[in-house]
C-alpha cells in the first residue's frame, strides 16, 4: 500500500501499523512503551501522530496504516504534547544520569534532551530506593521505573512467567514482583527496561561508561545466541543483547546472560599443556598441535581406529561440533564420538 509520511510518498506492507510503516522507511517516530517484540499498548503516548482527516492524534503503535493515508508525525502540536507527557514522567523519576548505569544509552534521557522537557509543577523530593527483586543478578530501582511495563509484557508475552505486574495508580504507579518464584533469572525484564530502573546487580553504577560492545556467540550451547560483550579495561562486565539480531532475537537463559564470570577467571587456561613427567607444562600452538597429532597416529597404528574416542562439548558451535564428528570419522576412522550433553 502507498501513503504519505511527512510530506514523502512512501511504501508499506498490508496489515502494519503506522509505527512499523514509519520505522521500515526510515522515519522517526518516539516511543519509551514500545517493543517490537511485543504486542502495542500505546500507554506512554509519545508515538502519537497526526492523520488526515482526523481532529485528535492517534498512537502509531496501535493504529493500523491504511492505502492512501496522510501522516504528520514531527507538527508543533504533536512536540508540544510529547513535551507535556515527557514532563509528567520527570516528576516522579530522578534524572540523576551520571549515576546511572544506563547514562547515554537510556531512552528516556535522550528524548527528554529532544524535546526540551522538564516537570510541570515543582518536582518531588527524590530519595534513591532499592527493592529486593525476584533474582538477585537484578538491582531494582523502583524511583526510576517509568511504568511503561516492557518488563511486565516481556516476562508475560515471551518468557511466559507472568513474575511482575503494575501495582498503584496514577502517577505513582510502578512494576512490582508478584510471582517470585516463577522467575528463571533470564534477564529479559532486565533486557525490556529503557531506562536504569533494572541494571545488572554486580555493577556499580557508572561502570559501564566508556566499555566497548563486541558481537559474539555464546558458548553455553550449540543453539548459536547472539549477544553484545561489553568489555572494559580488557575485562568483560556484562552481556547485552539486540533485539533484531541471531536467532534468540535478544532473549537469553540465565547462563547467556549472566554466566560470564569464567571469561576473567585467573583459572581459566590460556595456553596449551602438556604432561611431560607427570606435571603438566606450557607448551606452544604447533608444539601442542604436533603432539597430539603424533600420539593420535602412534596409538592407531599400534591399536587400531576403534581405540580411539572422541568427546565433544554443547559450549561448542554446532559447526565446531561438526567438524570435530567429521575429524572423527573421516580421518581418524571411528565411530566412537559422543558428546556431553549426553551426561
Amino acid at each position: 500500500m502507498q501513503m504519505i509520511i511527512d510530506g514523502k510518498t512512501v511504501i508499506a506492507e498490508e496489515g502494519k501499523t503506522i509505527l512499523e510503516a514509519a520505522r521500515s522507511n526510515r522515519v522517526f517516530i518516539p516511543t519509551l512503551c514500545y517493543l517490537e517484540k511485543l504486542l502495542p499498548i500505546g500507554s506512554c503516548r509519545l508515538c502519537i501522530v497526526e492523520i488526515q482527516g482526523h481532529e485528535n492524534p492517534v498512537t502509531a503503535c496501535t493504529t493500523k496504516a491504511f492505502d492512501g493515508m496522510v501522516i504528520e508525525t514531527n507538527t508543533p502540536r504533536l512536540r508540544e504534547m510529547r513535551k507535556q507527557t515527557l514532563g509528567f514522567i520527570l516528576q516522579t523519576h530522578p534524572m540523576d544520569c551520571k549515576l546511572c548505569d544506563v547514562a547515554g544509552r537510556c531512552q528516556l534521557e535522550n528524548l527528554v534532551k529532544e524535546y526540551g522537557a522538564e516537570p510541570p509543577m515543582p518536582k518531588r523530593a527524590h530519595k534513591a530506593e532499592e527493592r529486593p527483586y525476584s533474582t538477585p543478578a537484578i538491582r531494582y530501582r523502583p524511583d526510576r521505573c517509568i511504568a511503561c511495563s516492557r518488563c511486565i509484557r516481556s516476562c508475560r508475552e515471551v518468557v511466559g512467567r507472568s513474575v511482575l505486574d503494575l501495582s498503584g495508580n496514577g502517577i505513582g504507579a510502578k512494576m512490582d514482583i508478584v510471582a517470585p518464584e516463577r522467575c528463571i533469572s533470564c534477564g529479559e525484564c532486565l533486557s525490556a527496561c529503557p531506562v536504569g530502573a533494572l541494571t545488572h546487580a554486580n555493577l556499580p553504577d557508572g561502570v559501564s561508561e566508556g566499555a566497548k560492545k563486541v558481537a559474539t556467540v555464546c558458548a553455553y550451547c550449540g543453539v548459536g545466541c547472539s549477544f553484545e560483550l561489553n568489555v572494559k579495561d580488557n575485562k568483560a562486565i556484562k552481556v547485552t543483547t539486540n533485539d533484531y539480531v541471531g536467532a534468540n532475537k535478544g532473549s537469553l537463559c540465565v547462563k547467556g546472560r549472566f554466566g560470564y564470570g569464567y571469561v576473567n577467571s585467573p583459572e581459566r587456561l590460556t595456553v596449551p599443556m602438556i604432561k611431560k613427567q607427570g606435571v603438566l607444562k606450557e607448551a606452544g600452538w604447533e608444539e601442542a598441535i604436533d603432539y597430539v597429532a603424533s600420539r593420535l597416529a602412534e596409538i592407531k597404528g599400534k591399536h587400531g581406529a576403534d581405540s580411539i574416542a572422541g568427546l565433544t562439548s554443547a559450549k561448542c558451535t554446532n559447526e565446531d561440533n561438526y567438524v570435530f564428528q567429521k575429524f572423527m570419522r573421516a580421518v581418524i576412522g571411528t565411530n566412537n564420538i559422543d558428546h556431553c550433553a549426553r551426561l
